[in-house]
């Protein structure tokens, strides 16, 4: 797919990005940006392991769930519930969240970061869970 990052419009095939991600990945998650400005970035990612608890400083998220199925907390572990496609997941910057289980795979996003969410944006609340390299790779389109 060509940059689309500075366009001022653009089509994207979500299924063909989805199509692309591998079978496997060394960190938790591996995504595509479809769009990175300043006031918002979007992204296609897929989830291979169960996700700690993390916050993002800098931007509210939306997340739409295209395939698979899980669990998903934000705020506190008491709200864990089961995720599927055709839901929306939203949290404020700060709302420390996670997705503990994966029930069925691929498990695959479409996310909205508003403000622009930097890539290093990730803060576990136990810092031995991770860090941005070991959390996310980006196939940047």
């Amino acid at each position: 797919m060509s940059d689309q990052s500075t366009a001022t419009s653009a089509r994207f095939d979500i299924l063909a990005i989805m199509n692309e991600f591998p079978q496997t990945a060394d960190t938790l998650l591996v995504d595509t940006y479809l769009r990175d400005t300043p006031a918002a970035s979007s992204r296609v990612f897929r989830v291979y392991k169960g996700t700690p608890p993390h916050y993002h400083r800098g931007s509210d998220e939306y997340l739409y769930v295209l395939s698979g199925r899980g669990t998903f907390w934000m705020e506190d572990p008491a709200t864990e519930a089961e995720f599927q496609p055709g839901q929306l997941l939203f949290f404020e910057k700060g709302t420390v969240h996670a997705l503990p289980t994966i029930l069925e795979e691929p498990v695959v996003f479409l996310s909205v970061d508003t403000p622009r969410r930097d890539p290093k944006d990730i803060v576990f609340v136990n810092s031995a869970d991770g860090s941005p390299e070991t959390f996310i790779a980006s196939k940047r389109g």
